[in-house]
């Protein structure tokens, strides 16, 4: 969830919104971005992805072998 926290964090930044602006934009509570940002594991994934959208992104399933070719 690291990748997913950094994302959110520097893409929310990069727009200089407040994670509570962030939050009422993306149309989700204030504690889901805060919940993302610092790397919580138990997420909605519903909720992962409105905040993804305001980036043009969502968590979807990715093969592990295409994950590992592009980690090498």
């Amino acid at each position: 969830m690291k990748l997913l926290s950094e994302f959110v964090k520097k893409r929310r930044k990069e727009v200089n919104l407040t994670q509570e602006e962030f939050a009422e934009r993306a149309g989700v509570a204030l504690t889901v971005v805060r919940k993302i940002e610092q790397g919580k594991t138990n997420l909605n994934l519903e909720k992962v992805n409105l905040v993804l959208a305001m980036f043009g992104h969502e968590l979807a399933p990715v093969e592990r072998k295409n994950i590992d070719d592009e980690t090498r």
